[in-house]
């Protein structure tokens, strides 16, 4: 099955709020989502199709010269096939692209297939952020990639 890494666009709302509801306990709102798509000049979303289905996407923020990766998120069976790693690859591209220096994101402590899927696109933790969660009051791993 062939995977197409698109823009995201306002179309793909629908989409992107029941991808993000099946993999977050605590999902960001449609509404939220739309602004993001629509209003937000600062973010830049990816889709991963497959047989022209949304399987996934990836987003971030660039603000000067860092990208901050907001959301990352993959259909549960079509985890495991390399989508998520794309996604990054092409969000750190398009980060390079408008000259971000580095990438950041914040990622669940015991969120360890994700860790180790950011640890081999080149990020590294360097702090905590305590009871980041609002669900579990779960700490998150601050991570950083450094673009340039």
């Amino acid at each position: 099955m062939l995977m197409k890494i698109r823009r995201a666009s306002f179309d793909d709302l629908d989409s992107l709020a029941m991808i993000e509801s099946s993999a977050f306990t605590t999902p960001w709102s449609k509404a939220a989502l739309g602004v993001e798509l629509s209003i937000n000049d600062t973010a830049r979303y990816f889709v991963a199709e497959k047989e022209d289905k949304i399987v996934g996407y990836g987003g971030m923020w660039v603000i000067v010269d860092e990208a901050h990766i907001t959301n990352l998120a993959v259909l549960s069976e079509y985890r495991g096939q390399g989508i998520g790693k794309k996604l990054i690859s092409t969000l750190l591209e398009q980060a390079v692209f408008e000259n971000c220096r580095a990438a950041t994101l914040e990622v669940r402590v015991s969120n360890i297939i994700a860790r180790r899927l950011y640890e081999s696109m080149g990020f590294a933790p360097v702090g905590i952020r305590p009871k980041y969660y609002s669900d579990t009051s779960e700490d998150a791993l601050i991570m950083w990639c450094m673009l340039k």
